[in-house]
């Protein structure tokens, strides 16, 4: 009820000056597991890389705009404590990283999601995966509040996976990462924000040879940059 009441308060001003920004998991949620060799003797979580490539594009959207993290640390946050901290700080977007992960070692490629019905059913998978571990009121998100979310979002949340899509195109490019291209998906962690969002899937975690690249410090910061500027293009349009 709490959620259905403050979703009726909440206006999607076109002077968006704030971002939160949610690296996916955290503590006690690891994520998606990648290996860097076949004996898996050396292995990443994505909660880790989540987190870096979070706090690369919170330093490149800082320098034009208010920004946040969801967490600095490696450290468990609820979908109802991201939630609260989209309302604390007043956020007008949010940005949610994420890594991607498949049984198949060859399953490749960068795509964006943002919230809305679909019958893609490998969206679905990618749904499965980030949407697990719900409990307690989590488990209250039903289609009902999902859909009015929806209703209220969806324009701008396209706008801007248009927009940093645009700008991560030529990256992903340059590094042979496949552009798996813009989605629509039914995240719990969009729909509880209640604001215009975006959720990234910035590489497979499970695929050793995108791993290599996608662990990459240039990579990193070249992703980051490209993400900030789309995101900055569409706050600047909605001056």
């Amino acid at each position: 009820m709490r959620f259905l009441l403050c979703l009726f308060f909440i206006s999607f001003s076109i002077q968006a000056k704030v971002v939160l920004i949610d690296p996916g998991h955290g503590g006690d949620e690891a994520g998606a597991v990648g290996y860097f060799d076949q004996k898996k003797t050396r292995r990443v979580y994505e909660k880790d890389l989540s987190l870096r490539l979070a706090k690369r594009v919170k330093d490149e959207l800082s320098k034009t705009t208010t920004t946040y993290l969801t967490r600095s640390l490696d450290r468990s946050v609820g979908l109802q404590e991201r939630a609260d901290l989209a309302d604390m700080v007043k956020a007008d977007l949010f940005l949610s990283i994420h890594f991607n992960s498949s049984p198949n070692p060859k399953g490749h490629g960068f795509e964006l999601y943002y919230l809305d019905n679909n019958s893609n059913a490998a969206a679905r998978k990618v749904e499965n995966s980030e949407n697990l571990n719900l409990k307690g009121e989590e488990l209250v998100v039903n289609q009902i509040l999902v859909d009015l979310v929806v209703q209220q979002t969806v324009s701008h949340s396209r706008d801007l996976a248009a927009r940093v899509h645009e700008r991560i195109k030529p990256v992903v490019r340059q590094y042979k990462v496949i552009d798996r291209g813009i989605k629509p998906g039914l995240f719990y962690v969009l729909a509880l924000s209640k604001r215009p969002g975006l959720l990234v899937e910035a590489g497979f975690i499970s695929n050793p040879g995108e791993l290599g690249i996608i662990n990459q410090e240039k990579y990193m910061k070249d992703i980051a940059r490209a993400i900030a500027a789309g995101v900055q293009s569409y706050l600047d349009k909605a001056k």
